[in-house]
């Protein structure tokens, strides 16, 4: 089969950024995204960019096609500055992280639409555990035959992506043990995981072709894969990481996936061979990040070599840093290293919950509150 990929002339940016909806008073999971789109989608300016997901617990913010980081981010800032005040009126919360610690997933009720319907049917208890949140970044690409081997390349950054924003360590009321359970619980899916390492373009094709010969997907749409191509955009989807409860924070990883795929991009036209991880090696590193996040030691080459992946990032940052300034991105790509100073998501829940002696309500309180206080600075910021 031929699929075409229509290839963005410039490296564009598009961000989709998902919330759970949480009560108020019980901080469990609430089904009201109904509700709540109904409320806000007359104030908003745009309101093609707030969308349904697969569970009424669940919104999404998205973007229109941006130059810029910054383009990006002022966008979701416009849709927060609605969504949120509209969610407060219904007693609700919006909560950014990978997982909620302690809800239930026989209490969640599915949005209406024969494509989730088919999901659920097909994939039955591990499509019904999907209580699930993440952060999805599609970067525009000129050429088709170039989408892939960047791919590839690029899933050697997945445990940097995926220890800067794990934010699931609790599930079910007990910690995992993992900074990422969502990272493990996703792949569970037929279709989801890791993506497998085509390097020309037809091989995809031939994929996709079987998958949808066998039944195995109706539509291309249905690849789940943490790092996958978007023909109809002209992009390559990164849904690596975990949902982000701070401004601040995606701020910084979408600078770091912009800059990413860019760099990957010109040193492939520049004629550069990029580097490829054997896929075992590529698996033991997401499996790495998931369990240790920014503590995880990582496998850097097919030589077997392997570093701390903090102080991997320092140097990623560092080479990173000319493209972030051509890309106007460079103060935003600079707060990523701010993310291990701070600690992590997960690693602040952790402490929330060793405060209040296990008490996971706590820890749903300081998610939320992330949202709230980085908003409010940021409104008093003398840059807004």
């Amino acid at each position: 089969m031929q699929i075409d990929f229509h290839g963005s002339p410039r490296p564009t940016l598009g961000v989709e950024w998902e919330f759970a909806l949480v009560d108020r008073r019980t901080r469990d999971l609430v089904n009201g995204a109904d509700a709540l789109i109904e409320r806000a989608l007359p104030r908003l300016a745009h309101p093609e960019r707030l969308h349904r997901e697969l569970l009424r617990n669940t919104v999404e913010l998205v973007t229109g096609v941006c130059d810029t980081v910054g383009e990006a981010i002022e966008q979701l800032r416009e849709s927060l500055d609605v969504v949120v005040p509209a969610a407060d009126e219904l007693g609700m919360d919006l909560f950014g992280a990978g997982t909620h610690p302690f809800a239930a997933w026989s209490a969640q009720q599915l949005t209406p639409g024969q494509r989730y319907e088919e999901l659920i049917n097909r994939t039955q208890w591990w499509g019904r555990q999907m209580l699930i949140w993440g952060v999805h970044v599609h970067v525009g690409l000129p050429e088709r035959d170039r989408v892939l081997p960047i791919m590839s390349s690029l899933l050697n950054q997945y445990p940097h992506l995926q220890a800067l924003s794990a934010s699931s360590p609790v599930w079910a009321g007990t910690d995992t043990g993992y900074a990422s359970n969502r990272a493990l619980m996703f792949q569970q899916l037929p279709t989801a995981g890791l993506p497998f390492q085509f390097q020309r373009w037809a091989e995809f094709e031939s994929f996709a072709h079987d998958q949808l010969t066998t039944g195995v997907i109706e539509e291309l749409t249905e690849i789940r894969w943490d790092i996958r191509p978007a023909p109809h955009h002209g992009t390559l989807e990164n849904r690596v990481c975990d949902g982000v409860s701070t401004i601040t924070e995606l701020t910084a990883l979408v600078a770091l996936m912009h800059c990413l795929v860019v760099d990957l991009d010109e040193r492939l036209a520049a004629g550069e061979t990029l580097p490829v991880l054997p896929p075992w090696h590529v698996q033991e590193n997401k499996w790495r990040a998931a369990r240790y996040g920014l503590d995880a030691i990582i496998i850097l080459d097919a030589d077997n070599n392997e570093r701390l992946m903090t102080d991997d990032l320092a140097d990623l940052l560092e080479r990173l840093t000319p493209v972030a300034r051509r890309l106007g991105c460079e103060d935003e790509l600079r707060t990523v290293a701010d993310i291990p100073r701070r600690g992590a998501s997960y690693q602040r829940q952790r402490a929330v919950a060793a405060i209040h002696d296990g008490d996971l309500v706590a820890v749903v309180d300081s998610v939320v509150r992330e949202l709230v206080h980085d908003r409010r600075d940021d409104s008093s910021s003398p840059s807004t």
